[in-house]
């Protein structure tokens, strides 16, 4: 389930794709570390990941784990599943909250990670790693995993319904996506179609939207609230 989008102080974060996951595989020293990275809006989802991966692959020593939550990032947990204090699933959440997902306000990087679990599964390979070499391999198996993660931003938007005829909800639909626009799906009834629209959650975004559609219906067409909600954006570019 999402957060309620009026509770966060956050307007924006980044995640991974829907139906999505990120994976990567080092061995160092004989010892074989297999990390996964999904997308997890709860801590359910998340832990799921872990049992799923602790059943497929039931021969491994360990099942660490670390997982970010909410627009504001404050649910962070992470689980060592055996391995000394402090060397797999620290490291692993450093990994998460720490990772650079595009460049903010005056050239500072972004780090605004969220809704994902992480889970790291070692097959051991006789070699002790020391404190150091295993902080190392769970922070570098989870950096792996991102660096082929398909992300997104995750914006809080508001939500339309526009009311349009059969005849000129197609047109109104690729207009609007041309300009821009976040189109949602429409929905068709003996009466006529109402199509979704997502816009950022700004004064400034409305209004122009409000004009947009009044040029696109010749003035016909009127904006319906339908409330707030988080919603995906284009992948995020990679700077």
């Amino acid at each position: 389930m999402d957060p309620d989008p009026l509770l966060s102080r956050a307007t924006r974060y980044t995640t991974l794709a829907a139906g999505t996951e990120a994976v990567a595989e080092l061995e160092i020293k004989r010892s074989r570390f297999l990390a996964v990275v999904r997308r997890a809006g709860t801590e359910a989802e998340a832990r799921a990941l872990v049992d799923e991966l602790r059943r497929g692959f039931h021969d491994a020593r360990h099942h660490c784990s670390a997982f970010v939550l909410g627009p504001d990032r404050d649910v962070q947990r992470s689980s060592d599943d055996g391995e000394p204090a402090g060397t797999a699933g620290i490291p692993m959440l450093e990994a998460l909250v720490l990772r650079r997902t595009g460049t903010g306000p005056r050239g500072t990087d972004l780090t605004d990670l969220s809704d994902v679990s992480a889970v790291v599964v070692r097959w051991f390979g006789g070699t002790l790693l020391g404190a150091g070499g295993l902080v190392r391999a769970y922070s570098e198996a989870v950096s792996q995993a991102l660096d082929d993660a398909p992300l997104v931003s995750r914006q809080r938007q508001r939500l339309y319904r526009l009311p349009a005829s059969h005849a000129d909800a197609g047109r109104i639909e690729n207009e609007l996506r041309a300009a821009g626009t976040t189109v949602l799906e429409t929905a068709y009834a003996a009466a006529g179609a109402e199509i979704g629209l997502a816009l950022p959650d700004d004064e400034d975004a409305v209004t122009a939207a409000h004009s947009r559609v009044a040029a696109l219906t010749s003035g016909a067409g009127v904006l319906r609230p339908d409330g707030v909600d988080w919603v995906d954006s284009p992948a995020v570019p990679r700077a």
